[in-house]
């Protein structure tokens, strides 16, 4: 049998993996893979300007997909810029493999050029990492990381490469069959809890579902809307489970947590069971932990046994996949008529329902994302993280056939543009919007390139108030005002003792996209709104920019004080 290289038998394995598209930037220690990948046609190279946007693009991908995102970076600071991107697939449960390039086995802990430990880096950010010490386990060692990344509760796996290793040559075999021991995740759905969790729920009064990233993650939307349907029970969602029910839904009440709207904050509070799954129950959604859910009996479904218990006491834990256990509780779930309780949440709803108002021909977020709702259909929401993020969470139509995606456990700012493009090569018939602020998108706004280069007709929305709005919502709310580093026009000229008014904004975002060879639209006025989006969608190969001019006064509400309950809302101005 012909001997091939470990970097021959990497690129093989990523053929029999059915990987499409791989996001790569090259290096001394992997530019010998590079060579290899350049020899074949059945995968897609992706050239990001940045391995920190190279890994936010994999992992959007993965997310719109179902597939595993595949990453390849060069050792040192390579990979060193994966770690953010790592730890926010980590939190999210984002299937991905990444390879990095290491220095040869001789000159591991020696301080060479371009040397890190990345598997002790990542170690409590990935679910599993390791380096290649033998050219004959290379072929195992990646078998076993698709299996991991993409089984159990998803997540990313990283796996070092020291350049000899990849040199020597050896077999050309690639496994068949993953065995490892001490992980075997579970598939099975436990008969006895869930039939115990569904006669609580016939029993309940005022039941309420809680949805979350898990049932986005495991695709159970459909089976989730069949089992709400049937019980009659309303459903909250944390901001990772939008979209689990249509938002449009009668059965939806909206958002709970620190920006949740109030009657999903109250349904919470006074709900007597509480059926959740595919939840962290992280402080975000919880508040106060000795005051969530105080009247009710909880159940709680989740794939990873860890997550159970851990931060709220739950009286019938389930492990078990979200579709699994949807599928299973089909069989057996009944109807529960709860038509007063529903009277009580549609009179929450009525009296504090969730609306900004707009002033004359203010520009106003909400009448964005109402336009965007409106001219867009079987899309792609990608978010970035800061105001524009919540308000996209509270305001975005995520109906059959939408998807909103965004940083929720890391709140990794950023997201948002490479993001969208790593939705968009994944689905490259589907229209994808991102929604980014002024201060996420300079993070990684060089992947204009990108998409340029690709020819990615991705609609690039900036909510530009000329701050960092989060914060600065904190620092208006509860630090007297004081901005203190929020501005992003502050500079030079602000520090003197003659300052009067800021400078223009830096950069002009339209001129910027155009120089990137985008189309740079900037709107100041609500009735502009629509025929931005128009505009937009006649670019059919090239990224539009669309730069909207908001007050940075507008804040987000409702709103927990810091510290709080769910019932301890900040309700408006």
């Amino acid at each position: 049998m012909k001997q091939i290289s470990g970097n021959r038998l990497l690129v093989k394995a990523l053929m029999e993996e059915g990987v499409e598209v791989l996001f790569g930037y090259p290096g001394a220690c992997t530019v010998d893979i590079s060579d290899e990948l350049f020899d074949q046609d059945s995968i897609k190279v992706i050239l990001p300007r940045h391995e920190q946007a190279l890994v936010h693009e994999a992992d959007a991908y993965a997310r719109t997909t179902g597939k595993v995102g595949v990453c390849l970076v060069t050792s040192g600071p390579g990979a060193t810029n994966l770690v953010t991107g790592l730890a926010t697939a980590n939190y999210d449960s984002v299937p991905l493999v990444c390879f990095t390039g290491q220095v040869a086995r001789s000159l591991i802990g020696n301080d060479a050029f371009q040397e890190v430990d990345i598997v002790g880096i990542t170690r409590s950010i990935t679910k599993y990492g390791i380096t290649v010490r033998n050219r004959e386990d290379l072929g195992r060692i990646i078998k076993e990381a698709f299996y991991i990344a993409r089984t159990g509760r998803p997540g990313p796996v990283l796996i070092d490469l020291p350049k000899d290793v990849m040199q020597e040559m050896g077999s050309p075999e690639y496994p068949k069959t993953v065995n490892i021991r001490g992980y075997k995740p579970n598939r099975s759905v436990h008969a006895g809890q869930l039939k115990k969790a569904l006669a609580a729920l016939s029993k309940a009064r005022r039941p309420l579902f809680l949805a979350g990233g898990g049932v986005i993650i495991s695709r159970a939307g459909q089976a989730f809307t069949e089992v709400v349907e049937k019980t009659g029970v309303p459903v909250v969602t944390t901001v990772m489970g939008r979209g689990a029910i249509a938002t449009d839904h009668p059965l939806y009440i909206g958002n709970l947590g620190m920006h949740g709207e109030y009657a999903a904050n109250m349904a919470v509070n006074h709900c007597d069971l509480l059926f959740s799954i595919g939840t962290r129950f992280n402080d975000r959604i919880t508040g106060k932990l000795h005051a969530f859910a105080p009247k009710a009996q909880i159940v709680h479904i989740d794939i990873d046994t860890a997550s159970i218990s851990r931060n709220i006491q739950v009286d019938i834990p389930i492990v078990a996949d979200a579709l699994d256990a949807l599928e299973k509780m089909m069989e057996y779930v009944e109807e529960n008529p709860c038509s007063k309780w529903l009277a009580q949440i549609h009179a929450w709803k009525q009296e504090h329902p969730l609306a900004m108002h707009s002033v004359g021909d203010e520009l106003n977020p909400v009448d964005i994302f109402a336009e965007i709702n409106r001219q867009f259909d079987n899309t792609i929401l990608v978010s970035d993280v800061g105001q524009h993020q919540m308000l996209a969470a509270q305001y975005s139509a995520i109906t059959s056939g939408k998807q909103l995606v965004m940083s929720g456990g890391l709140g990794t700012m950023g997201y948002g543009l490479p993001g969208g493009i790593g939705a968009k090569i994944g689905n490259p018939d589907r229209p994808v919007v991102v929604i980014s602020g002024d201060g996420g998108m300079q993070m990684n706004i060089q992947e204009l390139a990108t998409a340029v280069l690709e020819e990615l007709p991705v609609i690039v929305c900036i909510f530009n108030n000329g701050y960092l709005g989060m914060v600065r919502q904190w620092q208006k709310l509860f630090y007297n005002q004081k901005y203190s580093m929020t501005d992003l026009r502050a500079g030079a000229l602000t520090r003197r003792t003659d300052f009067k008014e800021h400078p223009a904004y830096t950069p002009d975002f339209v001129r910027l996209a155009e120089s990137y060879g985008a189309v740079g639209i900037r709107v100041t006025k609500k009735e502009e709104i629509a025929a931005a989006f128009e505009r937009a969608k006649t670019n059919a190969a090239t990224p539009t920019v669309i730069e909207f001019i908001l007050d940075p006064e507008v804040m987000v509400y409702p709103m927990i004080q810091p510290g709080g309950t769910l019932e301890d809302m900040i309700l408006d101005n």
